[in-house]
């Protein structure tokens, strides 16, 4: 088995973290900066942290515009991003000057949301809005603040297009939710299948 210490470097062509911890759910994330200029990113070091409350996360590596714009507002939206907006998707992590609106800049259209100022991608099969609940800036091992950052949010509201909703479920594979899978790769949900947790197969005999 190959095995190495992070700190001595990984000796291999590429670094495989980001392909080990796979596949990963993009967050989509769009924000208002403090004039009121829209943003909107992708991250893929994004997790739901708690169903009850709602809690989300998404880690910026660097003060970007997303982390930056929801710290200052204490709001933001995730969008889902899924494989028919896959490209609009990868757009949008264009490096660009502050500003910039990358909605317009991936062809996106903005739908207001219900709490927060931050706008919705319209074209999305569900987004969350989201308060923000801390923004913790990471340390490493000695103690040393690295530029990660990481943005917690209480989601206050859901949208869902009703086309993925059947028999009171969010139909996950025809949504077809996009994750990152490290380097250039992706990977699309197509299809789903149920497992059985053995304390509830137990309760059912």
């Amino acid at each position: 088995m190959y095995s190495y210490e992070p700190k001595d470097g990984h000796g291999l062509a590429y670094d495989p973290f980001k392909a080990i911890i796979a596949p990963r759910p993009i967050g989509w994330i769009s924000t208002v900066d403090a004039d009121g200029r829209p943003n909107l990113g992708p991250y893929s070091f994004f997790a739901g942290i708690s169903g009850n409350p709602p809690i989300i996360a998404f880690s910026s590596e660097g003060p970007k515009d997303s982390a930056s714009n929801a710290e200052a507002t204490g709001e933001f939206v995730f969008n889902l991003a899924t494989l028919p907006l896959a490209h609009q998707m990868n757009a949008s992590s264009a490096t660009v000057e502050h500003g910039v609106n990358e909605f317009k800049l991936a062809g996106l259209t903005e739908a207001p949301s219900r709490i927060v100022k931050a706008p919705r991608v319209a074209e999305t099969p569900a987004s969350m809005e989201c308060k923000v609940l801390q923004v913790i800036r990471l340390k490493d091992l000695e103690g040393k603040e690295t530029s990660r950052i990481v943005v917690f949010g209480q989601v206050v509201a859901v949208h869902i297009d009703e086309r993925y909703l059947k028999d009171g479920y969010f139909d996950t594979a025809a949504a077809q939710p996009l994750a990152r899978c490290g380097y250039r790769d992706y990977a699309a949900v197509t299809e789903v299948f149920p497992l059985v947790r053995p304390d509830e197969a137990a309760a059912a005999q």
